[in-house]
């Protein structure tokens, strides 16, 4: 696996919070579009296709905590 960049881990962690794409560009201060693109990189860089197989795999390789 590639390292994720701290964005992508900040993107990660509002979608499993809940957020919406344009919920989690809001809070980032990015666009949308941006926040899509740090999800299809880390998407693959873990190695998975949606976005509870991305947070159950970054807790499984410990970049994420269960209870964030």
């Amino acid at each position: 696996m590639n390292v994720l960049t701290p964005r992508e881990i900040d993107v990660l962690r509002l979608l499993a919070g809940g957020s919406s794409y344009c919920q989690a560009a809001a809070q980032l201060g990015i666009s949308p579009n941006t926040v899509i693109t740090h999800i299809k990189n880390l998407y693959r860089k873990l190695e998975v296709h949606n976005a509870p197989g991305a947070v159950m795999r970054a807790v499984q390789l410990g970049v994420l905590i269960a209870t964030e």
